[in-house]
């Protein structure tokens, strides 16, 4: 039998994933450095209205609140020991709104980082790695994710390890890695290095793509750079609502819901199966990108210059490949912060 992402994938061609969690959970009261995990058991509610807003304003797809749930992180905050437990409530919750919803919505176990930097330039190592992503991946099937979402990732050897939680835990999945530094991940990884890691995978995962990084224009290039390599996996876009600006103590992204639609359109453009937003994004700007893959027509994959116009200028002269470095760049529209 098909998985449940493949098989609505199948059905409607795009997904609308969700948007942001932490900028959300801020907005509900969350305090800077406390763990969004905790709240799983002692703010339910709170959570579901956070699945929720993204299901209520029509995204295919929602993460769970288990980013940090893993040993490493959780033991900052003196809850090592119930990565598995927060893992599963987080999913539970989800599995909740999800089967309310009235019509096929995918629960998404979202998976972070470790916190930790490999070996060998790190201490973490591949084993333990892999124990600590099998534990969060067994929380969240046991409580009823549909697939396991890998996020924000800069190193190979982190995916690869991931990969072999999953594998254990007998999870299917997507994963995405952030490309945040001058077209590459913090660990140097391309776009089509990305691509071959991908391929040499033994549990490979059901989609990839980028989340996070910079802003949505040097998300799309290197969606552009995914999809130039020719790979059949669906492709992921979850782009920021825009650029961090620091304001009255507070981070804000200044991407307005009107930009946000025309991202989510040039993403699927661009190649992009799978559309959400990433830091920033709320329902206002999700309800935008609905009605944007919904009523605007497919066109062709944009040129640099048109996401450049559309998004805004890319952080870097160049993707990390050395294919585009020549290619010009814009300064920013102005737009009203959102």
């Amino acid at each position: 039998m098909s998985d449940a992402l493949t098989t609505l994938l199948a059905e409607k061609g795009t997904l609308l994933a969700d948007g942001a969690t932490g900028t959300n959970l801020f907005a509900m009261g969350l305090m800077s450095g406390d763990a969004p995990e905790l709240w799983n058991e002692q703010e339910p509610a709170k959570i579901k209205a956070l699945y929720k807003g993204a299901v209520d304003t029509g995204s295919d797809v929602f993460l769970t609140n288990s980013f940090g749930a893993n040993a490493s992180r959780l033991k900052l905050h003196d809850a090592g020991h119930r990565a598995f437990e927060l893992s599963r409530i987080a999913a539970e919750l989800g599995r909740d709104v999800a089967d309310a919803a009235g019509r096929k919505v995918i629960v998404a176990g979202s998976v972070g980082p470790t916190g930790d930097i490999m070996e060998p330039v790190g201490r973490l190592t591949h084993a333990d790695a892999v124990e600590m992503f099998h534990e969060t991946a067994a929380g969240l099937k046991a409580g009823g994710a549909d697939i396991g979402w890998l996020e924000t990732i800069s190193a190979p050897e982190e995916y690869t390890a991931a990969a072999e939680g999953f594998a254990l835990a007998d999870l299917p999945w997507v994963g995405t890695m952030s490309f945040d530094t001058a077209g590459r991940t913090m660990m140097g990884v391309t776009s089509t290095d990305m691509v071959n890691l991908v391929a040499g995978l033994d549990f490979a995962p059901l989609a990839f793509g980028a989340n996070c990084g910079t802003g949505a224009s040097d998300l799309l290039r290197t969606v552009l750079g995914f999809a130039a390599t020719g790979t059949e996996l669906p492709i992921i876009a979850k782009g920021n609502a825009g650029i961090p600006k620091y304001h009255d103590g507070h981070i804000h992204y200044d991407g307005t819901p009107e930009l946000m639609a025309d991202y989510a359109a040039l993403a699927r453009d661009c190649g992009a199966s799978i559309i959400g937003g990433c830091c920033g994004t709320t329902p206002a700007h999700l309800e935008t990108m609905r009605n944007a893959l919904d009523t605007r027509p497919r066109q062709a994959a944009p040129s640099l210059e048109a996401i450049v116009e559309a998004l805004g200028a890319f952080s870097s002269a160049g993707d990390g490949t050395g294919d585009d470095a020549t290619r010009p760049t814009r300064k920013r529209r102005g737009r009203r912060a959102a």
